[in-house]
């Protein structure tokens, strides 16, 4: 029964890695992918606005 505890954590990891990979990967693109970039744009622009100033 060794082996049986020895071999649970990889497996428990290699499946949590997967469902992880799995959601990235279907989170990309589709119905929100317009808003967040959106919302990057915003966020850059407000970056960009107080690194450089009005003159």
């Amino acid at each position: 029964m060794d082996y049986v505890s020895a071999l649970v954590p990889p497996v428990v990891m290699a499946a949590f890695f997967i469902a992880l990979v799995v959601t990235i990967v279907k989170s990309q693109g589709g119905a929100n992918k317009a808003k967040e970039d959106a919302a990057v744009d915003a966020v850059l622009a407000g970056a960009e606005a107080v690194r450089q100033p009005q003159k």
